[in-house]
């Protein structure tokens, strides 16, 4: 029985790292050119083999072929090492993200552990040395900027973060991830109350704290992965590209893989406490067949591009914030939401019938 369970996790790490999350970074990269390029009337990548379909290919052989260029002043260990600190967390957390039902009666969960979202914050939260070290390491004044400017977002933002889900982990009774997904099949997702005992007109009472979670974690996503309209830590026009101006080839890579990793475990993480995960009405889950397995599974990421989707319309719709105004904004008025966020759903299931 370990030696299965020894397999079926190796097969399931491998399915997701090299089948799943390595091209769905390079063809993100891809739909992001060419989201933008639709929405600024442009054509996008369109040489390098069908629709352009072959240009992440090039890319990727571009960066390979670069030279590796180390700036003669830096602290070469950690300017080395920040790179891989910076796409590490963002792979590792998809690891307790159930990603499907079952599948010839295997969980599509490579870690089913029973403090998933606290893993989830706890190494994401790790994210952040890679860019400070790579800011620091750079010996170079536009990097060292971005790498504080990135320290202090993203700690203001983890609080906007951990506390806006708090309220759905109030309604659950659990912190694995699988268990959330569990009620939703039974009561309804969270921003779609309309299935389960959600049509009973004292759980409508929830669903607009449950709203105000899903919006302000969804803000704090963007702000934790660097994303327009919070990337300030980069921010071109100031800081010449942040705390990857001095990397280049392989090492730049990595940071760009690091950021579009972030993006979709973040949609994922997204999809599973507010979309129902896997769940779709009117589909049964795998242990139905392996046919439902894969659909589950098929249902999981199409919900995770749409999500990818709305990232990339923001990033090419919305200007970036000023510094301060970010800071106000975490601080000032998501920290406080979410805090009486979580008072709000306390007193409704304090006081709520059969619950």
């Amino acid at each position: 029985m370990d030696s299965f369970l020894i397999i079926t996790s190796l097969l399931k790490i491998v399915g997701i790292l090299f089948v799943v999350i390595l091209p769905m970074v390079s063809y993100a990269v891809y739909a992001e050119r060419k989201v933008s390029a639709a929405i600024q009337d442009r054509l996008g990548p369109n040489r390098v083999g069908p629709a352009g379909l072959f240009q992440p290919i090039a890319d990727m052989l571009k960066l390979l072929l670069k030279e590796d260029f180390t700036p003669r002043t830096a602290n070469t260990f950690y300017y080395w090492l920040a790179p891989c600190l910076a796409v590490m967390p963002a792979i590792i957390t998809i690891a307790v993200v159930p990603f499907g039902s079952t599948l010839l009666g295997v969980p599509m969960v490579i870690a089913d552990v029973n403090i998933g979202i606290l893993f989830v914050f706890a190494i994401a939260s790790l994210g952040v040395y890679g860019i400070v070290l790579a800011g620091w390491a750079s010996n170079s004044k536009y990097p060292f900027l971005g790498g504080i400017r990135s320290s202090s977002q993203m700690i203001s933002y983890e609080l906007s973060l951990g506390l806006a889900v708090i309220p759905v982990f109030l309604l659950v009774g659990s912190l694995r991830l699988t268990s959330v997904v569990q009620y939703q099949i039974e009561h309804g997702w969270f921003i779609a109350p309309f299935v389960g005992d959600w049509l009973n007109p004292w759980k409508w009472l929830l669903a607009v704290p449950m709203i105000i979670s899903f919006v302000v974690f969804v803000i704090a996503i963007f702000a934790e992965t660097n994303r327009l309209p919070f990337d300030l830590p980069e921010a071109e026009q100031e800081l010449a590209g942040g705390y990857h101006t001095e990397y280049s080839s392989m090492k730049f890579a990595l940071f760009f893989l690091g950021e579009y990793a972030a993006m979709i475990t973040g949609s994922a993480i997204i999809a599973t406490l507010f979309f129902g995960g896997w769940h779709f009405p009117g589909i049964p889950d795998g242990s139905h067949g392996w046919i439902f397995g894969l659909i589950n599974i098929a249902v999981f990421f199409a919900k995770v591009a749409a999500l990818i989707f709305v990232f990339m319309w923001v990033r090419w719709t919305l200007p970036r914030f000023r510094y301060d105004q970010l800071m106000r904004l975490g601080w000032l008025f998501f920290f406080e939401i979410a805090l009486v966020n979580i008072f709000i759903v306390a007193a409704i299931l304090a006081y709520l019938p059969n619950k």
